[in-house]
């Protein structure tokens, strides 16, 4: 048992409730504010028994390690009264990229497919060695003393840039978050920059015109459908059934799905 205690302000984001229960299975003592409207987010914190409070600055106190989501601004009653009180303070992904160094970690990126590709390598490397997990959906989940850390490396914002993973799984850039990103090409600036950041491999999507440009200084590594891929899944058919995956494999799912599980299964 740790003697930190870790205060979330907005406990009930996607990552942040993810990021909660991981450090509650690793001995801290953690608890939060939040809307008091329900989200199902709060299912599983509630089923750890983890405190969650409306917000209010009093409920920050003397000890407390404050860990805030990135959707609250510097002028919330309660991250003002963590700087008054001179606490330790991070953003969610700062504190996020600082637990990574403990660990052999796996990040997941792209505009889409984030979510899917983290819970099946969680699961794949699950059967491999001790692994941590963080995935978007809420779901987080930390093992002691594990080889393996697994989670969603989210582009918003560049936050991302607050990971220096082992390696590195890209599904895709797209253009998304237009209230930040200014155009494709300052998407992939970003990916481009995460990737130098990345200290052994980066596993892509071949079919990606803008992952082909990355550069970086690991290998990276290509895998999809095509003969110019790494790894390749052939055969392919459209179908809801599922079947045993490979690095060289006949597959019937999806596609889409086909592809998430080979990124998976190559890292």
């Amino acid at each position: 048992m740790t003697e930190e205690i870790d205060y979330f302000i907005g406990i009930k984001g996607s990552g942040m409730s993810a990021l909660a229960l991981i450090l509650h299975d690793l001995g801290h003592t953690v608890l939060g504010s939040d809307i008091t409207q329900f989200t199902f987010t709060q299912r599983g914190l509630e089923s750890a028994g983890i405190k969650m409070l409306p917000f209010d600055a009093d409920n920050i106190k003397p000890g407390y390690t404050i860990i805030c989501g990135n959707s609250f601004t510097d002028e919330h009653p309660e991250v003002q009264r963590a700087k008054e009180l001179g606490l330790p303070f991070f953003r969610y992904h700062e504190y996020l990229g600082k637990l990574l160094e403990n660990y052999t970690s796996i990040g997941v990126a792209g505009a889409h497919g984030k979510t899917s590709t983290t819970g099946l390598l969680a699961h794949t490397l699950s059967g491999i060695d001790k692994t941590s997990y963080l995935i978007g959906d809420g779901t987080g989940k930390g093992t002691k003393d594990s080889k393996f850390f697994v989670f969603e490396a989210d582009e918003y914002r560049r936050h991302f840039l607050a990971y220096h993973p082992d390696y590195l799984i890209a599904t895709n850039i797209d253009f998304d978050h237009p209230d930040y990103y200014t155009g494709i090409e300052d998407v992939y600036d970003a990916f481009e920059t995460e990737a130098s950041q990345v200290k052994k491999a980066i596993f892509a999507w071949g079919d990606d015109k803008w992952l082909r440009k990355l550069t970086a200084k690991v290998p990276i590594y290509y895998y999809g459908l095509s003969d110019q891929d790494d790894y390749q899944a052939k055969n392919v058919e459209r179908t809801t059934e599922a079947q045993g995956l490979t690095p060289t494999m006949t597959v019937k799912r999806s596609v889409t799905s086909s592809c998430r599980c080979l990124a998976s299964t190559v890292c």
